[in-house]
């Protein structure tokens, strides 16, 4: 690791320091070559293969790796809730002097679960009972694992409410999980968690389905938390600005094994396994606007089969024959970094870290690095406005419980560009995508496609013309699939209900057409969705798509639930698909580091009204209005140096008075427009010394 990494250090955190503790402490916590088996149709599946780790006292850990590596499996042994086909088959979790891996009975594993290891799972709502109160749920616990009753433990459950950032806990007290919102409900299970006074508080994925503003928030709260209770935290994530922001260390995991672990800065600027680099590789931050992100080839390997030699050779580019035949050891890069891979022996040939990690280790040194500015549609003398948005207005419901979603929203969108959406859950992104659609109805202003409008009461004639014209990707990829057709049914309804085919075999060949161009083998369409992972769901959403051969395409958050790695395909993809078929996309999203890689121009939006929109680059230049800027510094950042060290700002909307000063859509330099009122205008010149 380079010098100039290790002065750099905004943040004050010490790595050498924590390092020094680690290695001069015991474990608290240690698995020893742990392998899992689930029994799937009279098959085994080895989840977990001869897996391996120590925890110390106060530290926390990140796991990362894509899904179904084994991050949740390996930790749920920890906590006894393994699925009743799923058990420990070899190896030993020593723990306060016991194996854990010895444990059979419901009656051992509730003296650990809760009370000493406790787990704050992925989806509140799934993991929150929707018939009970929040806060008689939370009591449950503290009566439970502290011993407390009546009138105590409700007391100690107002202070768990208050302790975890709710407001007004005794109101919240008596409301269900359904009137929180997600960020809200995340933080009752924490709660839940935490009133259990564990030592070691795993959180799975705490943070994937959050807007990055409440993310940051949940993590702060998880910090003061575990500062307060002196407890040893073990995080389980795919986004690795998340574990730049918590960790000290880092544990990677592929195919049921723990394939390299170090201090987290060791792993961010000194990593060493072929899989550790392609991870990093494919964030979108390091990507160059323009260029294919380096996406992972291939897939992960069929644990039903015994996997012979490194699990990641048939997807690593440098593999050596021995990667193929024998499986490589555990070597020591300090005495805190492992990495397990043939190329840290003696005899292997030298092969240089990737341009990436460099990059990564080079950014405090260069932090704004002037970005290729591509072509802009927007700027072309002879641009085609293909979409535009006036004045719009959406609501919901009527008399006193008419909810106005989007209000005076105007913007153009221009043949041939990115156009990105940005904001919180609820300021109505998806809603004004969905308008543009018909699929929600709109209660004032218009929408025009190709200068002709198309919102509101249309022919017929113009409504099938519009819908082969624009499609939508959708967030969810398995709730928008109907699980009980059949791939090539679902990429083809379009076809058939408008008979956009001559005969069977020109349908079946254009199904297998869409399916190849987003990389999905023809053979696919004869299965159902269950059985395709989260990446390739979107792809056939995609394809389902393409099938229309619209000019215009809706994103709504059509990366969010994927893995880094899926992440980087599905955008190189969607940027290949604009440059071929010569597509407009509004790409809606809330992860700014995203929309900025693949995106022309953005739009910011809060509670239904565009407060900023400029070029992607100047936005991020040249933020002025405070909650953008306040959304910009929630982005994390792949750096643990800069990431620790930069400053979260929370936006406040009352430091806007538009009681006498009404506010303005202004244009306040070329191509960037702020909403403001004369008083903060002036503030915005002074700001950009116009």
């Amino acid at each position: 690791m380079s010098e100039a990494v290790k002065n750099f250090n905004p943040s004050g955190i010490d790595f050498d320091e924590r390092a020094k503790q680690i290695l001069s402490s015991e474990p608290i916590l240690a698995a020893k070559d742990v392998e899992v088996q689930f029994t799937l149709r009279g098959q085994k599946l080895t989840a977990i293969r001869k897996c391996s780790l120590e925890l110390y006292e106060g530290e926390t850990l990140a796991i990362v790796g894509e899904s179904g590596s084994g991050k949740s499996v390996f930790t749920k042994c920890f906590v006894g809730m393994l699925d009743k086909n799923g058990a420990i088959t070899h190896g030993s979790i020593m723990y306060d002097g016991k194996d854990l891996a010895k444990f059979t009975t419901e009656r051992e594993w509730r003296t650990i679960r809760g009370k000493r290891i406790a787990m704050v799972t992925q989806d509140p709502m799934t993991s929150l009972n929707p018939l009970k109160k929040i806060g008689v749920q939370i009591q449950e616990a503290i009566e439970l694992h502290q011993g407390l009753r009546g009138h105590a433990a409700k007391q100690e459950a107002l202070r768990m409410l208050e302790a975890v950032g709710i407001p007004n806990p005794a109101r919240r007290y008596n409301q269900y999980p359904h009137e929180f919102s997600g960020g809200m409900r995340q933080r009752v299970v924490i709660a839940i968690a935490v009133a259990c006074r564990p030592q070691i508080l795993i959180c799975d994925e705490p943070t994937t389905a959050l807007d990055v503003t409440i993310q940051a928030q949940i993590l702060d709260l998880i910090r003061k938390l575990q500062k307060e209770q002196g407890m040893t935290i073990i995080y389980i994530t795919h986004d690795l600005g998340v574990v730049a922001n918590v960790a000290d260390r880092v544990a990677v995991m592929y195919a049921g094994q723990i394939v390299e672990i170090g201090m987290v800065n060791e792993i961010f600027f000194d990593s060493w396994h072929p899989y550790s680099w392609a991870l990093l590789s494919a964030l979108p931050q390091l990507g160059v606007k323009g260029e294919k992100l380096p996406a992972i080839d291939g897939t992960p390997p069929n644990l039903f089969n015994k996997v012979e030699g490194d699990a990641f050779a048939p997807r690593n580019r440098k593999a050596l024959n021995i990667d193929f035949l024998e499986e490589p050891p555990l070597f020591d890069v300090t005495p805190t970094h492992q990495a397990k891979t043939w190329m840290m022996d003696p005899r292997a040939p030298h092969v240089q870290q990737p341009d990436t990690i460099r990059k990564l280790s080079r950014q405090h040194l260069e932090p704004d690095q002037p970005v290729q500015q591509m072509p802009h549609p927007h700027e072309d003398p002879n641009r085609e406005a293909l979409v535009e948005v006036k004045n719009l207005q959406v609501t919901f419901g009527s008399g006193r419980k008419k909810f106005v979603a989007v209000d005076d929203v105007n913007f153009t969108i221009y043949r041939g560009e990115t156009f990105a959406l940005v904001g919180e859950s609820g300021s109505g992104k998806t809603t004004i995508g969905r308008a543009i659609v018909r699929i929600n109805p709109i209660t004032g202003g218009e929408v025009l496609f190709k200068g002709q409008r198309i919102s509101g009461k249309i022919s017929r004639q113009l409504d099938e013309q519009v819908i082969r014209s624009m499609q939508m990707i959708f967030q969810d990829p398995m709730a928008s699939l109907n699980e009980r057709a059949k791939v090539d049914y679902i990429v083809s309804e379009g076809l058939q209900n408008f008979h956009l085919y001559k005969d069977e075999s020109e349908r079946l060949e254009k199904v297998q057409n869409a399916l190849q161009e987003v990389g999905l083998l023809p053979e696919f369409s004869s299965r159902f969705p269950h059985e395709f992972s989260g990446g390739q769901r979107q792809r056939i959403g995609i394809a389902r798509s393409l099938i229309m051969e619209p000019e215009f395409i809706v994103a709504d958050e059509p990366i969010s639930a994927l893995d880094v790695s899926i992440r980087a395909q599905v955008l190189n993809l969607l940027n290949e698909l604009k440059q071929k078929r010569g597509l407009t996309y509004l790409f809606i999203a809330h992860d700014l580091s995203v929309v900025r890689f693949i995106s022309d121009r953005i739009a910011v939006i809060h509670k239904g009204r565009i407060v900023e929109l400029a070029e992607s680059e100047e936005l991020f230049r040249h933020p002025l209005h405070p909650y953008t800027k306040a959304l910009l510094s929630a982005v994390p950042n792949p750096n643990p140096y800069l990431e620790r060290g930069k400053k979260l700002l929370v936006y406040d909307p009352s430091v806007h008075d538009y009681r006498t000063d009404k506010p303005q859509w202004v244009e306040i330099l070329p191509g960037h427009f702020i909403y403001g009122n004369e008083r903060e205008l002036d503030g915005y010149r002074k700001e950009l010394k116009l």
